[in-house]
């Protein structure tokens, strides 16, 4: 698989996201982190993350491990192996950094970027974003984004069993 330089560019490690959020916070740039499996990508995800950029400068993206999926979806999950779904999610334009996490949540790359926004999906109840009281421990903002309703990962895995059985 050849991958665009640009999108090469876009995903990095905790450390080099941690490096280039200081420079960008120097220059007052709004930092908003969001996190997902992003197992097969659809136009839920697509809106769900331009709304993220939406609510600041700098979209970092943070997703989980192919090991992190199957703790929290089961065994066959992912279905899209995680190098891939790290560069489909950094190709999009709204975004402008991708990270891995192998952790079941993303607890410790959010208190390593220190986002001014946190981003979650209006699926997850206000107190129950992880992550949530830690931004808003320094004067950060927890946000939820409406998502397109009936449309989910797991939804099309369902319609495509029922229509292909």
């Amino acid at each position: 698989m050849r991958t665009s330089r640009k999108i090469k560019n876009k995903i990095k490690s905790l450390s080099a996201i941690k490096s280039a959020v200081l420079k960008l916070k120097n220059k007052n740039k709004k930092i908003v982190f969001t996190n997902g499996c992003f197992d097969i990508l659809h136009y839920g995800h697509a809106k769900y993350l331009e709304d993220a950029k939406k609510k600041g400068d700098i979209l970092i993206v943070a997703i989980n491990s192919d090991s992190s999926v199957r703790r929290i979806k089961g065994k066959k999950r992912p279905l899209i192996p995680e190098k891939y779904r790290l560069n489909l999610v950094a190709a999009l334009e709204c975004v402008d950094f991708v990270t891995l996490f192998k952790d079941n949540t993303p607890l410790k790359t959010i208190t390593a970027i220190k986002p001014d926004i946190l981003v979650k999906g209006s699926d997850w109840g206000k107190n129950n974003i992880v992550g949530g009281e830690f931004v808003k421990g320094y004067g950060g903002k927890v946000l939820r984004i409406n998502l397109v309703k009936g449309l989910s990962t797991s939804n099309i895995i369902k319609k495509i069993v029922k229509t292909y059985q």
